[in-house]
Order: structure tokens, then sequence, then C-alpha cells
């Protein structure tokens, strides 16, 4: 699996850095007044974390289509290009995209990149995007394209987006809550119950780090899941046979060939390193578990 770290300056980290700035914010304009003097008013709190939580997320996938193509340098096709190869892939896409009942054409792109990859994303489906890398261009058949587009086109129509900002929301929502409640006990340590003090903010963004650290491992195990959901979809569109090839020739990419120095920053992207051991940050599965999974598929 390629690293998390890097994966997350497309969603998680444009994520993390709205929550932490509107944290910032509200605390600067004084707005959130939900400590006094007898303690925590618990349910303007789950309000304010509720609301700002879930609002962070959808900001984040507000920006996610735009995001991709400034940090990916997407170039995007116009559908009526005299190009017969870059022609193809948008036909491609869009019959696909027929197939899988989407209301409006996704947007199709390809970024400049050695990597074999490629990755959906966009708020809603009717304002989706799918791009995929100059290496796989190269590097794959029309068999095996065909397979990794029905797999992505199976995200935008799973709405895999909208339900991953919903996930992110949440962890957004528990991890503000809890920040100010363990920070609000950290403050009051040893004071009597008759009166207490709001905490420190500084604290407060520190456990706002933390915490959405361990949030991104519930972020991830829903992607996992996702992934063999699109897989899944990917089968039904494409059939099984492309599915697996577009899989087996990402696997023998991935362990002959050193192309993915650079990482993509997608949420949705199909394929990464292999790691040793399980990886808990790990947004994918192995390749070979889901290659299994579509071998035994009815």
């Amino acid at each position: 699996m390629l690293g998390f770290a890097k994966r997350t300056l497309l969603f998680l980290a444009v994520n993390f850095l709205i929550l932490i700035t509107l944290s910032i914010t509200f605390n600067l304009l004084g707005i959130g007044a939900y400590f006094g003097a007898r303690g925590i008013d618990y349910r303007s709190l789950i309000i304010f974390c509720l609301v700002w939580g879930m609002g962070g997320a959808f900001i984040s996938l507000a920006l996610s289509r735009v995001m991709a193509k400034w940090m990916m340098g997407v170039v995007v096709i116009d559908p009526g290009t005299r190009d017969p190869a870059l022609a193809g892939l948008v036909n491609t896409v869009h019959t696909l995209a027929r197939a899988a009942g989407l209301p409006k054409m996704p947007e199709v792109g390809y970024y400049p990149s050695p990597e074999v990859n490629a990755f959906a994303t966009g708020p809603t489906k009717s304002r989706a995007l799918v791009a995929v890398s100059a290496g796989l261009l190269q590097r794959m058949d029309q068999a095996q394209l065909e397979g990794v587009l029905a797999h992505e086109i199976a995200h935008v129509a799973n709405g895999d987006m909208v339900t991953m900002t919903l996930v992110q929301g949440v962890i957004n929502a528990l991890v503000m809550f809890l920040a100010r409640v363990i920070a609000f006990f950290l403050a009051n340590r040893g004071r009597d119950s008759e009166s207490s003090s709001a905490p420190n903010y500084l604290v407060v963004l520190v456990l706002e780090m933390v915490l959405s650290f361990f949030g991104m491992i519930a972020v991830a195990a829903f992607s996992r899941y996702r992934e063999y959901r699109a897989d899944s979809g990917g089968a039904s569109l494409a059939g099984r046979e492309k599915m697996i090839a577009a899989l087996e020739a990402l696997r023998r990419t991935v362990e002959y060939a050193d192309l993915t120095g650079k990482e993509s920053m997608a949420t949705l992207k199909i394929s990464g390193k292999r790691r040793a051991g399980f990886n808990p940050f790990s947004t994918h599965p192995p390749l070979e578990d889901r290659i299994e999974r579509l071998k035994l598929m009815a």
C-alpha cells in the first residue's frame, strides 16, 4: 500500500486543515461558548461539533475535484478531441457511465505520472472526475484499461465520495467533541466542583491532531470495504475477467517495477505498493485479496 501520509493531501489533509482552521477561527471570534462556571454545556457542544465537523468534511468534498486538478496536474480531455487514444479513453468512460446509470457524464482527464493508477473524485454523481495516469495509458491494454475505469465508475455510481464524506464528518465531530471534553477535565484537575475554567486552546488543538490521527484508522477501514464494493461493481460493468486482468496488471507493476515514487493525492485511487503485514492506515486491501475475491464471485 502506498504511504498514507501523502494520500491525505487531497481529502484527509484538506479536511484536517479545514477542521483546525475552523477551530482557531471560532476561538478567536469567541464562538462556541459551551464552558461555564459549573461545567460543560454538553448539548451545545454536541450540536457545535456536529455542525462544524460535518461542515469541514463537506467543504473538503466540494473542493475535491478542483484540488485534484491542481495537485495532480490533471488535464481534462475535450470530449470532441481528435486524438484517437484520448477519444477512446473518453468513449470508454462514457460507455461505462451510461451502463452504471450516472445522471451526467463525468469529466475525463489524465495526469503526467509514470505510476500505473487511476482515481475518481468529485462532490456528486453529476460532478465527478475520472482521471488516469500517463503510465497506466502506456502500460495497459484495452481490456485492462476497461477494468480499471469500471472500478472508478463504480465508485461514482456507489456514491462513495459522499458516503466517505459522511464518515469523515462523524469522525470530525467526535474528534472536536472528545478534544474539548478531555482538555476541559485536564484544565480542571484538582479544582473544587463549585467552579471551573475553560481549557487552554493550544491543548485542544494538540488533542485534535492526536485524535484525528486515530480517526484515520476508522476512515481507512471504511475505505477498504469500499474498494471491495467497487471491484464487484467494476466486474458487473466491464466483466469479471477484465476486472481481474486489471488488478493482475497492477500487481505485476507493483511487484516488478518501482513506479510509485510519486504518490497520487487521491481518495479513490485503485492501487498501491504492497506492505508486509496488516497496516491499519491502508485505504486499500492487498491486491492479492481483491483478486481472490473476484475469482470466487458467482
